[in-house]
């Protein structure tokens, strides 16, 4: 099966630090792929040269079939590759449906005429927008809040919108950059759940970046290790908790 996502030798360097070192990876299509390591091992960093947000130094990457390196964050979101922060980046001022409603522009069906006269396209496309957005509330089991502005959500929550937003962009790839970072135990196993229900029932591939590691040992059925921008290891849960090198590097910390 052709990988639905493949780095080989990704190298960035900043000034005289090489941050992620001939980084190789390869995601098949629906897989449930965890990227653990210690902090400051490059895992965003990779998540960065994934997405556009930094060009690597050396290496490519290729998502479905395409050389996607030197292509702007937003193209390769276009391509179907879509990303949630460390930091929770979310519009407090509008509302819970507005805010999943920006992912849903991504695939707009107007141009620039049918919005300067707000033609019949134009309402429809947003209203085609709207019930996407809501669909997906729903999915995430924050459809009753939809009306809230997005700065009174409790943090577990905001959380969940800022994944809907994501899905709004109708990715093939979803990258969740630490999603329950703040969780609290009950509000970590619900986001369990639903990261299992994204791959199977809407059917998108899943890259986890996660520092909980009953989350990640529980859900993801590849993990591959990063340690100093290196990778140390690359198998099943079972495998990495058993490698010397994991234990030694990460796990023996937990």
């Amino acid at each position: 099966m052709t990988a639905l996502l493949a780095t080989e030798n990704l190298t960035i360097r900043f000034g005289g630090l090489t941050a992620v070192d001939g980084f190789n990876l390869a995601i098949q299509p629906g897989d449930l792929f965890g990227l653990i390591g210690p902090n400051g091992a490059g895992k965003t960093t990779v998540f960065n040269m994934i997405t556009g947000v930094y060009l690597p130094s050396e290496g490519t990457v290729h998502f479905d079939g395409r050389l996607v390196n030197g292509l702007q964050p937003a193209q390769v979101a276009a391509l179907g590759v879509s990303r949630t922060f460390q930091n929770i980046r979310l519009f407090d001022e509008l509302s819970v449906l507005e805010n999943a409603m920006t992912g849903a522009h991504q695939h707009a069906k107007i141009n620039l005429f049918d919005s300067l006269l707000r033609t019949a396209r134009h309402y429809r496309e947003e209203q085609r927008q709207r019930d996407r957005a809501y669909e997906l509330l729903r999915f995430m089991g924050l459809e009753d809040r939809a009306g809230l502005p997005a700065k009174q959500l409790p943090y577990g929550h905001r959380r969940k919108l800022e994944i809907a937003r994501a899905l709004a962009t109708e990715p093939k790839l979803i990258c969740l950059d630490e999603p329950a970072a703040g969780m609290n135990t009950g509000e970590k196993a619900e986001l369990s759940a639903l990261i299992r229900k994204i791959r199977d029932e809407l059917k998108v591939t899943v890259l986890l970046i996660e520092h909980d590691m009953k989350l990640v040992m529980g859900i993801c059925e590849k993990i591959q290790v990063l340690d100093y921008g290196k990778t140390i290891a690359l198998g099943t849960p079972q495998e990495i908790q058993n490698n010397p090198k994991v234990i030694e590097a990460y796990l023996g910390g937990e």
